[in-house]
Order: structure tokens, then C-alpha cells, then sequence
């Protein structure tokens, strides 16, 4: 229990820091967030000093108060779930994320899902069967562990997207037929929904699965050189018993470096979210950042780092439930 506590205090330290940059960074960067919102404004009208005052208060970058308290009212703001007003779409930045975060968060945990347990299979799999015909997956492997995800998943576009100049299989632009079908719970739409995220799950996939699948077998080539391999090997037990011997204990430093891997991939799933036009919360995060709509961006940033930080709690959990020597650090 200490273990875990201990990791949850890093977590916190963490998340106040990552608060905190967001609160810093719309306020030092070139721009004036405020001079967007009211230059909207004045299209329709003017916008006196009353106007400009109002804009300031809804967005939470009033220049009347010290930068203090500004601080003290953005983290109390965040404890009642309020992430400020986005001026792009006219609407709370809570309830505009809510409707973005499934849409990264689903195709994300399949993807992160089929290519841990998928790499980490093969990965035993050509460890175990070293020098037969498996060991050609490794250059591939290696290929795919370096190409960026943005790069894969344009030539995904290229080869089987509707938009490509290929194959032409599977929609390549948005979360579904935005011009033929009606977003609800029916058949269409969910059909519409699967066959466009074929391809950013794909992308991620591909691009995270190599991860995996090198660093189970690196450790499995090592674990099978271990002295309680070898004697159950001797001892006459089912193959099927020694692999499992061996591969439990590699895994666990897969699951320990689970955390590294799963920042790169949720950075990756937003890139690839910007190659589809995928609805997802990358996507809006670019878009945002186009319109300059810090507090859309500010709220985006925040609940990423939280989502990504609680992510990792949950995996630094799981590898100290499975793991005694982690529980017995002091």
C-alpha cells in the first residue's frame, strides 16, 4: 500500500504541475486571447469597454486582477469541473471535451489493447521459436517501431482510404458520413462509426504494436537463459508450461515500461486524429489552436494530462499488484 501512495503523491505533484504550465502558458505566449474573442465580436457590432470586460470574465483572463489571483480562481474553477467558455464554439470547454473524449478514448484503448497483448504474444512467440522463420518479423518490426505515426497513417490514407488513389477500401476523413447518416443509437450510424475508425485504429496499431513486440522478446531471450526455465524445461513439463514460466516473468518489465509507451501512443493518436479529421480531442486541439482559442486549448491540455496521468497510476498499480519486490521497496 505504501508503494502505491508513494506513486500517488508523484502523480499529484505531477498534475499541479501540469495544471499550473497551462494556466502560464496563454498568458506568456505571443497573442492576446481576449483581442480574438472581441475582434469576433465586433463582426456583428461594436464592442465597448463593458463588452471587453465581459469577454475578459468569461475567459478567465481578466487583466484587472493580479495574475495571482487569476491562479487562485482558475484551480478553484477546475475543483467545480469548470474549465472556462470557448469563444470559437460558443460553449462550456467541459461539456464541448465530454463530447470529444470518446472519440479519442475508445479507438485509443482497442488500439493500446490489441497491440500490447498482440506484440507481447508475438514477441514470446519469436523469442521462444528463435531461428526459425519467425525472426523475419524483426526487420519489420523495427520498421514499423520507427516510422511516425502521422507518416503511417498518411500512407494508410494513400493505399485503403476512399480519399487515396489505391485500393479505396474503408472512409478515410472524419468519425462517420457526416452527409448520409443521422448521429444515434442505430444501425447506420454505428456502422458508419466502426468503418471509420478502421483506420486510425489501424495506424495505432501498427505504429505501438513493434514497441511491444521488441521488448517482449528482448526480455524473453533473456528469461530463458534463467536457471527456473531451464530445470522446468528439464524436468519434462508441457512446453506450453515453460513458455508460460518464462513469459510471466518477462512481461514485467514490459508492464513497467507500459507507461512510457502509453504517452507516445496517446501523442501518436492525436497526430493521427489530424491526418483523419477523426473527431477525437487531437483533432479539436488543432483546430482550437488554429482559431487561437486558448481556453479550448487550456482545457484540452489539462484533461489529456490527467487522462494520461491517470492512465499510468492505474498501470504503476497493476505492476505493483503483480510484482512483490515493488511492494517491498522501501
Amino acid at each position: 500500500m505504501s508503494a502505491v501512495l508513494r506513486r500517488l503523491a508523484v502523480y499529484i505533484l505531477a498534475a499541479w504541475v501540469a495544471i499550473t504550465v497551462s494556466f502560464l502558458l496563454p498568458r506568456v505566449v505571443p497573442g492576446n486571447p481576449v483581442a480574438s474573442a472581441v475582434a469576433r465580436a465586433t463582426q456583428s457590432g461594436n464592442c465597448n469597454s463593458v463588452c471587453i470586460r465581459a469577454v475578459e470574465e468569461q475567459l478567465g483572463f481578466d487583466v484587472h486582477k493580479s495574475l495571482w489571483d487569476q491562479y487562485a480562481e482558475y484551480i478553484g474553477n477546475l475543483f467545480q469541473g469548470n474549465l472556462g467558455h470557448s469563444w470559437s464554439e460558443n460553449a462550456p470547454v467541459g461539456s464541448l471535451i465530454l463530447t470529444y473524449l470518446p472519440w479519442t478514448l475508445v479507438p485509443l484503448a482497442i488500439a493500446t489493447a490489441i497491440a500490447f497483448i498482440a506484440g507481447s504474444t508475438i514477441g514470446t512467440l519469436v523469442a521462444w521459436r528463435r531461428g526459425s522463420w519467425l525472426d523475419w518479423m524483426m526487420p519489420g518490426a523495427t520498421f514499423f517501431q520507427a516510422i511516425p505515426y502521422f507518416f503511417l497513417a498518411l500512407v494508410l490514407v494513400l493505399i485503403f482510404g476512399q480519399t487515396g488513389t489505391m485500393l479505396r477500401w474503408v472512409p478515410s476523413l472524419f468519425g462517420y458520413d457526416i452527409y448520409t447518416v443521422t448521429p444515434g443509437f442505430n444501425a447506420p450510424y454505428l456502422g458508419s462509426v466502426i468503418a471509420h475508425a478502421i483506420l486510425p485504429v489501424t495506424t495505432v496499431v501498427l505504429a505501438s504494436i513493434a514497441g511491444f513486440l521488441v521488448a517482449m522478446r528482448n526480455q524473453m531471450m533473456t528469461t530463458m537463459d534463467e536457471d527456473f526455465v531451464l530445470m522446468a524445461a528439464a524436468k519434462g513439463l508441457p512446453t506450453r508450461t515453460v513458455v508460460w514460466y518464462a513469459a510471466r516473468n518477462a512481461l514485467l518489465p514490459v508492464v513497467a515500461n507500459f507507461t512510457i509507451a502509453l504517452s507516445l501512443i496517446v501523442s501518436g493518436q492525436i497526430l493521427v486524429e489530424i491526418v483523419f479529421n477523426y473527431p477525437g480531442i487531437g483533432f479539436h486541439l488543432f483546430d482550437a489552436l488554429g482559431k487561437l482559442d486558448y481556453s479550448l486549448v487550456q482545457g484540452i491540455f489539462v484533461v489529456i494530462t490527467l487522462v494520461v496521468l491517470a492512465a499510468n497510476l492505474l498501470a504503476d498499480v497493476v505492476y505493483v499488484l503483480i510484482d512483490p519486490r515493488a511492494r517491498q521497496i522501501a
